[in-house]
């Protein structure tokens, strides 16, 4: 099957997109494997005829924005994001509505519709460095991920109200023990995402005590460059158990450790070689979005890709 695939994929003229949280057989196949900003870029610049996303809903409909000509295919289409449904267009309007003045920021982690409705887009990779690219007057609406703003409330200190929306992977992660965890590894970095329940604490933990300077909050790119050019040779890992193995085979030298085993998304693990076999071999599932919607949403999207 793998190398039918891989036949398939020449054949078509398509390329393969998988996020770091897809299973292990996903991530070895795929051409590009990486968070959703190095997705949204590589969506953006490939001269495939045909993208492949393995990775959730929302993420195929940010390709299909970016890359308008392209087939867009995802490989089951009930790949969702909890993230994502915490929030409607319909809602937005009315939060826009009640504060007419305001920018409004949105995670790429959103509906296409959402996008339509947003000033700009954001990853946790770039988020902080968008909010700061905002005049510094104007007050921010940031949705939907309520770790994630008050993390970059808390970098910024900019005027933010901020949308209740969490991932429910991330947010059952919860307050790590850090005493309990040095203990288990007292040489280990602790690798944080920031839209973990304890990103704020963690973050307040590392800048506030001497002893808490091995606290790391990244994106999952980030996770990845830290784990590549670090000394250290132990990782507690906050987020999505799928970045573990990427990490071990860009350094196989290295232990890895999840700080919650459970930290799971079953969304991300829908996507299996046998389902990326027959989306390929039959063009299922195509994800379109409407022009009208995209042609709004691509200016957000384009101002997030702009800030790196």
């Amino acid at each position: 099957m793998i190398n039918e695939i891989k036949r398939l994929k020449k054949e078509k003229n398509a390329v393969i997109l998988a996020h770091n949280y897809q299973i292990p057989e996903v991530q070895d196949i795929a051409d590009f494997v990486g968070d959703s900003l190095g997705l949204s870029q590589e969506a953006g610049r490939t001269n495939a005829d045909i993208i492949i996303f393995c990775g959730v809903h929302f993420m195929a409909e940010t390709a299909s924005i970016i890359s308008p000509n392209k087939k867009v295919l995802i490989p089951d289409l009930e790949a969702g994001c909890s993230l994502a449904a915490s929030i409607n267009a319909e809602q937005l309007r009315e939060w826009k509505a009640e504060n007419p003045e305001a920018v409004v920021v949105s995670y790429v982690n959103t509906t296409a519709e959402i996008k339509a409705e947003t000033d700009y887009c954001i990853t946790s990779s770039n988020a902080v460095k968008v909010v700061n690219s905002i005049p510094a007057d104007k007050k921010i609406l940031f949705l939907p991920d309520k770790f994630l703003g008050q993390y970059v409330r808390a970098v910024t200190g900019r005027n933010m109200e901020i949308w209740d929306g969490a991932c429910h992977v991330h947010e059952k992660i919860g307050d790590i023990n850090f005493d309990a965890a040095r203990e288990a590894h007292p040489s280990a970095d602790y690798l944080i995402h920031p839209e973990c329940g304890c990103s704020s604490s963690c973050m307040l933990k590392s800048t506030m005590y001497d002893n808490c300077k091995d606290i790391h909050i990244f994106s999952t790119e980030g996770m990845i460059h830290h784990v590549e050019t670090s000394p250290k040779n132990e990782f507690v890992v906050a987020t999505e158990t799928g970045i573990l193995h990427r990490m071990k085979k860009l350094a196989p030298e290295k232990e890895f450790y999840p700080a919650n085993e459970n930290s799971i998304c079953e969304y991300m693990k829908m996507i299996t070689i046998e389902k990326l076999y027959n989306s390929l071999l039959n063009d299922e599932f195509e994800v379109k979005v409407p022009e009208e919607i995209a042609e709004r949403a691509r200016l957000p999207i384009e101002r997030m890709l702009a800030i790196v």
